[in-house]
């Protein structure tokens, strides 16, 4: 019973409901940005004319991008999966380590299924070229985005900020980058971060209804809070700039008379921001909670 009567006071006050409301928004959100994107004739001609802008891209640019891309396979995949499982294990912690692996397999399982047997683009306005298939959601987003949550899971409580300082500056320019080398849409990168978040508060709520996560009792780190502010104030910026490169424009000269390059620079500020939005999203949703 002393174990128990531990448990139960280590536990208190941890509520797992929290990440069921997370998984259900970002699922519906995932369902809003499909039907908006891919079922409406303006969604698809504004994610087109981002596709038609990133041409414009510099050639060290697009080189970058597609080098980024290309550092993702199944090996790099199976390196990191292993080394989050390895934290696990040398936490003892094989429910840290089910929990975190599980949202890297399960967000390429979801995505993949999604993006080759269930959804479909409807072809509602003129296009040329591969772009005509389904691309949403986007396989590499979710690796890295799976990646990122995967490491929060499973990581010290005092070793969290660490990972979110190292990661989450790549899973972010990985989202962007997919726009850059046109290998997704922008659709395709705000659905594998909403897959991911969803994927990653179901974790976090199986952990929580089995007693693995606390509230932490220790001091407030500064540099945490320095990092969570720092990606706020990024999130805000891409969010800004992008309804200020898309909605000026557009308000002005309409889709077919705007710059397709300033469509695709609010695309890439807006694929940025969502990325970190999940992000912060997820983190708040352990904010001084320990494993």
């Amino acid at each position: 019973m002393v174990v128990d009567d531990e448990v139960v006071r280590r536990t208190a006050g941890v509520s797992s409901r929290r990440w069921l409301v997370i998984a259900a928004v970002a699922a519906a959100l995932t369902v809003a940005v499909y039907l908006l994107a891919v079922w409406t004739a303006s969604g698809q001609a504004l994610e087109n004319a981002a596709l038609r802008g990133a041409d414009q891209a510099d050639a060290a640019e697009s080189g970058q991008a597609w080098q980024a891309l290309d550092e993702i396979t199944v090996y790099s995949l199976a390196g990191a999966t292993l080394l989050i499982a390895l934290t696990g294990a040398l936490r003892r912690r094989w429910d840290l380590a089910v929990a975190a692996v599980g949202v890297i397999v399960l967000g390429q399982v979801v995505v993949q299924v999604l993006k080759r047997f269930v959804l479909v683009r409807p072809a509602l306005v003129p296009v040329t070229g591969d772009f005509g298939h389904n691309s949403l959601p986007s396989g590499h987003t979710t690796i890295a985005m799976t990646v990122l949550f995967a490491a929060v899971i499973v990581a010290p409580y005092r070793w969290r900020g660490v990972v979110m300082l190292v990661v989450l500056p790549w899973a972010v320019g990985i989202g962007q980058y997919t726009l850059t080398a046109k290998w997704h849409r922008l659709s395709d990168t705000l659905a594998a971060d909403a897959i991911a978040l969803a994927l990653a508060a179901l974790a976090s709520w199986w952990l929580a209804r089995r007693g693995a996560v606390h509230p932490y009792e220790g001091n407030r780190r500064l540099g945490r809070v320095v990092i969570g502010a720092f990606a706020v104030l990024a999130a805000l910026a891409g969010l800004t700039l992008g309804a200020i490169l898309w909605g000026v424009p557009l308000a002005r000269e309409g889709l077919a008379g705007a710059d397709e390059w300033v469509i695709y620079l609010g695309a890439g500020s807006f694929a940025s921001a969502g990325s970190i939005v999940a992000a912060l999203v997820f983190l708040l949703s352990w904010r001084r909670l320990a494993t």
